[in-house]
């Protein structure tokens, strides 16, 4: 059995206190389904509830980290050096469906003197499924209590790839399929199922042999980065010149085959 840290430990206990409630306001969106009004309204004030939630566990462990939310922006904190940086319900159209694959995603940045930072430990947790996602800079990564790595697979006709597509009001619909056509007519199959942050764990976890999109968030994309990497997986941008933390653009996969996928997207 994996022992987490006491730092991971802090993030586990935040995550399943704020799983808690949020089963419940699943269920309740579960009946919604069958409103005039929808659930939209309500799926709102459970995200912004899960982040305060989130905040208030976090702060209270560690005073001072600053705090980067999805819902409620960049809440600066005394030590400049720490940020968490969360997103309270990933798959909100999925919750808003009733559709239980959605996830918490908490991760911690810190900052380097020479102002360089990286993710140095972080958490994704599906709260329906149970499913605990998380490591520590140069530990691995871990599903619940046992450690998970990349897959194997070298040939990209037996790979099985995830991505995400832009919704109403997003732009890129025409380059993502593009992308799509590029890299279907090469491999076994692509699945979207509407959470980067699952998609991200998954490639960890050897569910997924790789995973792209272009315009995420730092936010999206934090905690998947570590987890990748910790389970022996690569992890760039599209292009050399974007930051994949920034979550503009990101490729993840398994080391066999990262640099062909890479290399397709930027064909297509």
């Amino acid at each position: 059995m994996a022992l987490a840290s006491a730092l991971v430990s802090v993030i586990i206990d935040a995550v399943r206190k704020t799983g808690r409630p949020m089963l419940r306001d699943f269920g309740e969106v579960a009946e919604l389904q069958v409103s005039r009004k929808g659930p939209a309204d309500f799926v709102t004030a459970a995200d912004t509830k899960a982040e305060q939630t989130l905040r208030e566990l976090l702060n209270k462990a560690r005073p001072g980290y600053g705090f980067l939310g999805e819902e409620g922006g960049l809440i600066e904190g005394t030590d400049k050096t720490h940020t968490w940086i969360v997103d309270p319900i990933d798959g909100t159209t999925n919750f808003t469906h009733a559709i239980p694959h959605f996830a918490i995603s908490v991760g911690l940045e810190r900052k380097a003197p020479d102002g360089s930072a990286e993710i140095v430990a972080g958490v994704t947790y599906n709260p329906v499924m149970n499913d605990l996602f998380w490591a520590e800079k140069g530990k691995g990564a871990y599903l619940n209590d046992k450690r998970i790595r990349v897959s194997g697979r070298k040939d990209l006709s037996t790979c099985l790839f995830s991505t995400g597509l832009p919704f109403l009001g997003k732009t890129g619909h025409g380059q993502s399929i593009k992308d799509i056509h590029a890299v279907g007519q090469r491999t076994a199959g692509i699945r979207r199922l509407g959470a980067a942050t699952l998609d991200l764990a998954w490639v960890a976890a050897g569910r997924y042999d790789g995973f792209w999109e272009r315009g995420l968030q730092p936010w999206d994309v934090a905690v998947g980065m570590l987890l990748v990497t910790e389970a022996g997986g690569a992890v760039t941008a599209v292009d050399n010149d974007t930051d994949p933390r920034s979550g503009k653009q990101i490729v993840a996969a398994n080391g066999e085959v990262h640099s062909q996928l890479r290399k397709i997207l930027q064909d297509a």
